[in-house]
């Protein structure tokens, strides 16, 4: 067994926590965005910070069409995606996944979220998000 990270890999790949009663994760950034995917018992976790609502406070920002394309983004996103808005404005896109066991499906359940969240990308940043 050797050590990657938070993640123990089996001879044969396989990946799991390197301790018992942790939640390893992976960080990564996709169109600039904050993601992560934390390995938990009975899936993967994903979630991105979308983007982020203005402030009143900021000069020339439209907040109220950046709140219209955020409210109306959930009957857009498939089922099982929830959009969640931070204390602080930002965005998050969340989904569960199937737990993937070896590095190299893991790695492809990160690439099919990332991909699957463009057009909410598009659509926030659209609206000045």
């Amino acid at each position: 067994m050797i050590t990657l990270g938070p993640f123990a890999v089996a001879p044969d790949g396989t990946l799991s926590p390197r301790a018992p009663g942790l939640s390893p994760a992976i960080r990564f950034a996709w169109r600039g965005r904050i993601c992560e995917a934390l390995m938990q018992e009975g899936g993967l976790r994903l979630r991105a910070i979308a983007g982020r609502i203005p402030s009143t406070a900021e000069p020339g920002a439209d907040r109220h069409s950046t709140a219209r394309a955020v409210a109306e983004l959930p009957a857009r996103m498939p089922e099982g995606w929830r959009l969640r808005l931070t204390a602080d404005h930002r965005v998050a896109v969340e989904t569960q996944a199937p737990a993937r066991s070896t590095a190299v499906s893991l790695i492809g359940e990160l690439v099919r979220f990332a991909m699957a969240l463009d057009p909410y990308l598009d659509q926030l940043e659209g609206a000045g998000a």
